[in-house]
C-alpha cells in the first residue's frame, strides 16, 4: 500500500509541476474545406508552441456578428475572431477590436490592407478575400469576353434555346455593384452617400437592358443561377468563390475577371470582402493572439489555406507560390482583385443596401425609371440615417415608476387583507398555481417589461440613450413617411388587418366545408383524406413557404406553368400589391385551413345526429340544416379557435418574410415583419422596433377585449 501511495504521490507531483498551457479562443464561421484547413493549421501551431493551446469555435454565420457584439463587451468573447470587414468601423467605435501593431502588415496585398483601415488606422490582418468574377462554361466559350460589348454579343450567340446568355442575382445591390463602378458611379461621393448620380442611373439602365433583351433571367435567386448553370441553360454566371462548391462535377468551368464597360472604358469592378483575423480589445493574451494572427498570414500557412482550403489568400509571397499562381481559379480571382473595390466599412454603407435594392427592383420590373427610382432611394436613405431622438432625463420616469410600484404594493396589500380568510382557506391551491405564475412572470412578463423599456431608448453602436416617448411619437405622427406610404405604421396596420381578416375567413370557410365533407357517410377512405389534408399544417411552415415561393416564380414557377398550359399569360407575382398579397394569402391559407378543419371535426362529433335527422324529416334542406342546426352548435367551439387563429395570423412572420419578402416596395409587410426590419436591416434601430412591438401588443390587447365580449355575449 505504501508503494502505491508513493507512486500516486509521484504522479501528482509531476502533474502539478507541469505548466498549464495558455488558452487562446478563436471564433470563426468557416465550413467545409476552409474549416478543415484552418483547424489543421491551428493543430500544427499548438504542436510548435507547447505552452499554448488554441481553441477554435465554429459559430453559425447568421448569428456571428450579434454574438460578437454581445460577448466581447462583457468579457465573454474570444481572444481572436475571423470575420468579414464590413462592420469594422462600428467595431472600432465600440472598442471591440485592437489596433494592428506596427510592423505586422508586410507581405500583404495593399488592396486588402486598405479595406481594414478606419481613419487611417489598421485593424486586424487580412487572411483572404472574396469577390465576384465571371464563371463560364469552357466547353461553350473558349475565350471569355473582355468588354461588355463582347459579353453581350457572346451571350446572344451562345444562348441555348429556352435559356439565357448570362445569369446573376440582378436585383441585389452587391451583384449590381460591378456595373455601378463600371459606369463611373458608386455609393459615396466626396465622403457622402449620393445614390442618384447620373453614372448610377446609367448603370441601372444597362441592367434593365440586359433583362428586357432576354439575356438574363427574371427574379434570379442564387439557387436558380446554380440550377441554370448546372443544367446547361446559361453559359456565363457572375458569382463568387462560394459558387465553386455548387457547380456540378460534369461542368468544365473556368473563371475570368469581369469585363470592361465598353461605354466608359472602366472595369466592371465588384466589391471585395476581406476576411480578417481580429484581436479582441478585451483579450487577456493580446501579444500571443497577435503572434498567432501573424503566423496565420505568413507565407507557408497562407499557401496551405489556399491549396487545401481553396481560399483567395492576401499574402503576396503565397500568391506567387507556384502551387497558388498556377491554379487557374485562384489566379483568376487574383487578377480580379486588381480591378475590385474594397467594400466600404463606413457604417453608412450598411444603410444603403435596402434603398438600393428597392430602386433596382423598381427598375427591373418596369415600375419606375432609373432616375426616379434612385431619387426615391436617396430619400429613403435620408430617413433611415436621420439622427436618433434627443436624449431626455429619465428622472421623471423613474419617479413615476417608483410611484406606480408603490401604488401597486399598496393595492396588493389591501387586497390580501380583504381576502385573508379566502387565501388561508385556499392556500394549497395558491401553492399549486405558484410555479405556473412564476414561470409566466419569467417567460412572459419579464421579456415584455424589458421590451417596453427598450422602446423608450435609442441605440447607436452599442450606446443606449433614454428618449422617452419619442419613438412612439415618430411612429404615430408619421414623422418619417406619409400615411399612405408602405413604410408608414398606419399603412402597415391596414395591410395587417386585411391580411388577418382574409386569412381567417378562408381558414374557417375551407375548414368547415372540408370537415362537413369528411363527415359525409357516403365518402369512402375518409381516414386517408383526413391524414392528407392535415399534412400542410404538420409540415414546418418555413419549408412550405419556401416551396410556395418557388412555385410563384415568374419564369420557372409551377403556377405560371399551369397558367401557360391553359393559354394564359404568366404573372409576375411580386411586381404589384394585389398579386404579391394574393401569393402570401394562398400560402397561408394552405397552412391554416387544416387547423380549423380538425377543430370543426371535433366539434361535429358532439352534435347529436338525431337533430339533423329530425330537421330532414321536417323538410329542411341541407343548407337549412347546416344554418339552423349545425352552425349554432359549432359556433361555441369555433369562436376560441378563430380568436387563436387570428392572433397567429396577425403575427405570421415566416410567410411574409419568405414568400413576398414585403415586395413590392414593402407594401405587403405586416407589423411584425416591419418591426424585424427596423431592428435588423435598417441600422439596428432597436428602440424604434421595440416601440413597434409595444404597439402590436396594444392592438392585440384591444382585439382580446373585443373578442372577450363576444365570448361572453355568446355564452349568455
Amino acid at each position: 500500500m505504501s508503494i502505491i501511495m508513493a507512486v500516486l504521490s509521484l504522479f501528482c507531483s509531476l502533474a502539478l509541476a507541469q505548466p498549464v498551457p495558455v488558452e487562446l479562443t478563436l471564433w470563426h464561421a468557416y465550413r467545409g474545406e476552409e474549416r478543415a484547413a484552418l483547424e489543421a493549421l491551428l493543430h500544427q501551431y499548438d504542436a510548435q508552441n507547447p505552452g499554448l493551446r488554441v481553441v477554435p469555435r465554429a459559430l453559425p454565420y447568421d448569428g456571428f456578428t450579434s454574438k460578437l457584439e454581445a460577448a466581447i463587451p462583457r468579457g465573454n468573447g474570444p481572444d481572436l475572431f475571423i470575420a468579414a470587414h464590413e462592420r469594422l468601423a462600428d467595431w472600432a467605435q465600440m472598442g471591440l477590436i485592437a489596433q494592428t501593431p506596427a510592423g505586422s502588415q508586410e507581405d500583404l496585398h495593399p488592396v486588402t490592407l486598405s479595406a481594414l483601415r478606419v481613419n487611417g488606422q489598421g485593424y486586424g490582418l487580412p487572411l483572404a478575400y472574396k469577390s465576384l468574377a465571371l464563371f463560364y462554361d469552357a466547353a461553350k466559350i473558349p475565350t471569355p469576353p473582355t468588354t461588355t460589348d463582347e459579353m453581350l454579343a457572346l451571350a446572344q450567340g451562345v444562348r441555348p434555346v429556352g435559356g439565357f446568355g448570362l445569369a446573376y442575382s440582378a436585383t441585389e445591390p452587391y451583384f449590381h455593384a460591378p456595373w455601378l463602378h463600371g459606369f463611373g458611379g458608386g455609393v459615396f461621393t466626396a465622403g457622402e452617400v449620393v445614390l442618384d448620380t447620373p453614372a448610377n442611373v446609367r448603370s441601372l439602365a444597362f441592367a434593365r437592358t440586359l433583362l428586357s433583351s432576354g439575356l438574363i433571367p427574371d427574379e434570379a435567386t442564387a439557387a436558380l443561377v446554380t440550377q441554370l448553370f448546372n443544367d446547361g441553360q446559361v453559359p456565363m454566371v457572375i458569382n463568387g468563390p462560394w459558387f465553386i462548391g455548387e457547380i456540378a462535377p460534369s461542368i468544365d468551368f473556368a473563371v475570368a475577371p469581369l469585363p470592361t464597360v465598353s461605354e466608359t472604358g472602366l472595369a466592371a469592378a465588384p466589391y471585395i470582402t476581406v476576411e480578417a483575423i481580429q484581436v479582441s480589445a478585451q483579450s487577456a493574451h493580446a501579444p500571443l493572439a497577435w503572434a498567432l494572427a501573424r503566423w496565420l498570414v505568413s507565407s507557408d500557412p497562407a499557401v496551405l489555406r489556399a491549396v487545401n482550403g481553396r481560399q483567395n489568400v492576401a499574402t503576396l509571397s503565397a500568391i506567387m507560390d507556384p502551387r497558388v499562381r498556377d491554379d487557374p481559379v485562384l489566379s483568376a480571382f487574383r487578377r480580379q482583385l486588381d480591378r475590385a473595390k474594397p467594400l466600404p466599412n463606413d457604417p453608412a454603407m450598411a444603410k444603403t443596401w435596402e434603398p438600393m435594392a428597392r430602386a433596382i427592383r423598381r427598375v427591373m420590373r418596369g415600375a419606375s425609371e432609373p432616375e426616379d427610382a434612385l431619387r426615391q432611394a436617396q430619400k429613403e436613405y435620408t430617413v433611415l440615417t436621420r439622427p436618433a431622438p434627443e436624449p431626455t432625463s429619465p428622472v421623471p420616469w423613474f419617479i413615476a415608476l417608483c410611484a406606480g410600484l408603490l401604488a401597486l404594493c399598496v393595492v396588493t396589500i389591501r387586497w390580501v387583507q380583504r381576502h385573508r380568510a379566502s387565501i388561508s382557506r385556499w392556500r394549497h391551491a395558491y401553492l399549486w398555481v405558484g410555479p405556473a405564475a412564476l414561470a409566466m412572470s419569467v417567460l412572459v412578463v419579464t421579456p415584455f417589461v424589458v421590451g417596453a423599456a427598450v422602446s423608450l431608448s435609442a441605440h447607436d453602436n452599442g450606446t443606449w440613450t433614454f428618449v422617452g416617448l419619442a419613438n412612439f411619437l415618430d411612429i404615430l405622427v408619421a414623422r418619417d413617411w406619409p400615411v399612405t406610404s408602405p413604410l408608414s405604421f398606419y399603412f402597415t396596420l391596414v395591410v395587417t388587418v386585411l391580411w388577418t381578416v382574409a386569412n381567417v375567413t378562408l381558414h374557417v370557410g375551407l375548414g368547415v366545408a372540408l370537415a362537413m365533407l369528411l363527415r359525409a357517410p357516403w365518402l369512402k377512405m375518409r381516414g386517408v383524406y383526413r391524414v392528407l389534408l392535415i399534412l400542410p399544417w404538420a409540415i414546418p411552415n418555413y419549408i412550405t413557404a419556401l416551396i410556395w415561393r418557388g412555385m410563384f416564380h415568374r419564369q420557372y414557377g409551377a403556377i405560371n406553368g399551369l397558367l401557360t398550359w391553359f393559354g394564359l399569360e404568366p404573372i409576375s407575382w411580386f411586381s404589384q400589391f394585389s398579386t404579391a398579397f394574393s401569393a402570401n394569402l394562398i400560402t397561408n391559407t394552405w397552412l391554416g385551413f387544416p387547423f380549423m378543419m380538425v377543430v370543426t371535426l371535433g366539434a361535429l362529433q358532439a352534435i347529436p345526429s338525431d337533430l339533423e335527422e329530425a330537421a330532414a324529416i321536417d323538410g329542411a334542406s341541407r343548407w337549412q340544416r347546416f344554418r339552423h342546426v349545425v352552425w349554432p352548435l359549432l359556433r361555441p367551439a369555433l369562436l376560441p379557435a378563430v380568436i387563436l387563429g387570428s392572433i397567429w395570423t396577425f403575427n405570421m412572420f415566416n410567410i411574409i418574410y419568405l414568400v413576398s419578402a414585403g415586395e413590392p416596395d414593402g407594401s405587403t409587410e405586416i407589423l411584425i415583419s416591419e418591426a424585424y426590419r427596423w431592428a435588423f436591416t435598417r441600422g439596428h434601430r432597436y428602440g424604434y422596433a421595440a416601440a413597434y412591438a409595444v404597439l402590436i401588443f396594444g392592438v392585440l390587447v384591444a382585439y382580446g377585449r373585443f373578442t372577450d365580449r363576444l365570448l361572453r355575449r355568446g355564452a349568455a
